[in-house]
């Protein structure tokens, strides 16, 4: 868990993506129990139900899944569909504003391809 939240977004929504994080790099992995509300709450001096809003969502996005009595787990396919949850917001929030720019640079995707790979080859340095 991060030691601090951020003011700017809702906290429910901060603990969601710090447990979507920890299973995108495998901090948390399949079958492995993720902290409890009250955990969380703890942690944070947050009201429980904040913290259980964030997880429930996860719970019905089918990234986690409740064991009664036991605690809250991480679903076998969580890692695959965030994954894909995260590459196709990456596709709309960067992707087409980037395409949109290069159009009105008149920079042909060819271009555009070579620019990235400059960039990818400039790093390996």
């Amino acid at each position: 868990m991060k030691n601090k939240l951020n003011e700017n977004k809702p906290i429910y929504l901060q603990i969601k993506e710090q447990l979507e994080d920890s299973i995108i790099n495998d901090s948390l992995k399949p079958g492995e129990r993720v902290p409890s509300t009250n955990e969380f709450a703890a942690f944070y001096q947050i009201n429980p139900a904040t913290a259980a809003k964030g997880i429930n969502e996860l719970v019905t996005e089918e990234i986690l899944y409740k064991r009664r009595g036991v605690g809250m787990f991480v679903t076998d396919k969580a890692k695959d569909v965030l994954v894909s949850k995260r590459k196709e917001s990456f596709y709309e929030n960067f992707i087409k504003p980037l395409k949109v720019e290069a159009s009105n640079l008149s920079i042909r995707p060819n271009e555009l391809v070579e620019m990235v790979m400059r960039e990818e080859q400039g790093n390996e340095d």
